[in-house]
Formats: structure tokens, C-alpha cells, sequence
């Protein structure tokens, strides 16, 4: 089973930045961008998102084209995945690295106080 989100030009449409979208619309032909419009009317309403993109849709109808980028390429705005060796055990529930000003009581070499 597909959602309408699922159909939409742009993946991961309503979780990118108004600045990412404002790049990735202009990938975009008309029809794509005017299912994305309808979807925001009926979705988020965000009135800058609309504004950005009803503009773009003025453009393209002036005669503008849609640039050779990808809307499902790399999404900066995205953090990549972790790598790296796991954490152990021994790692998470390390000490603190600095004990108090006045020292620590469990340990007999500080002075208390």
C-alpha cells in the first residue's frame, strides 16, 4: 500500500527545509510541481513553502525549464548514519572525567575538605 506521500517528486518532502526545497522544486516540471502544491494546500499549508513554489510555477509557466538536478539526490541537509565501532558497555557507563573542585571521597589519595 502506497500513500500520496509516497507518490510525491520530491522524497522526503514534509521533513526538508523551505531553503531545500526552494532548490528542488526548480528540478521539477510543471505537473510534478503542481501535484506538490496541491499536496502542501491539503497537508501543511505552509504559506512560505506555497509562496516559494507557486512562484516557480509562474516561472515555468513563462517559459521557464527545469534545471538538471536531481530531487531524490543526496540531502545535505540530512545527517549521514553512524559509523564506527558499537559502544560497550564499559564505555557508556564511564565515570565522570572530572571529579569535584574538592575532591572525590571515594578515593583515599584526594584530600576532603
Amino acid at each position: 500500500m502506497t500513500s500520496e506521500r509516497d507518490q510525491l517528486a520530491i522524497p522526503d518532502y514534509d521533513h526538508l527545509p523551505v531553503a531545500s526545497l526552494t532548490s528542488r522544486i526548480r528540478t521539477l516540471d510543471a505537473d510534478a510541481l503542481a501535484g506538490l502544491i496541491s499536496y502542501e494546500e491539503q497537508h501543511g499549508a505552509r504559506e512560505p513553502v506555497l509562496t516559494v513554489m507557486r512562484a516557480r510555477a509562474d516561472e515555468l509557466a513563462a517559459g521557464a525549464t527545469p534545471s538538471g538536478g536531481n530531487p531524490a539526490g543526496a540531502q545535505p541537509e540530512h545527517a549521514p548514519a553512524p559509523t564506527g565501532p558499537a559502544l560497550s558497555p564499559a564505555t557508556t557507563n564511564a565515570p565522570p572525567i572530572n571529579p569535584p573542585s574538592q575532591g572525590d571521597p571515594t578515593n583515599p589519595a584526594q584530600p576532603r575538605g
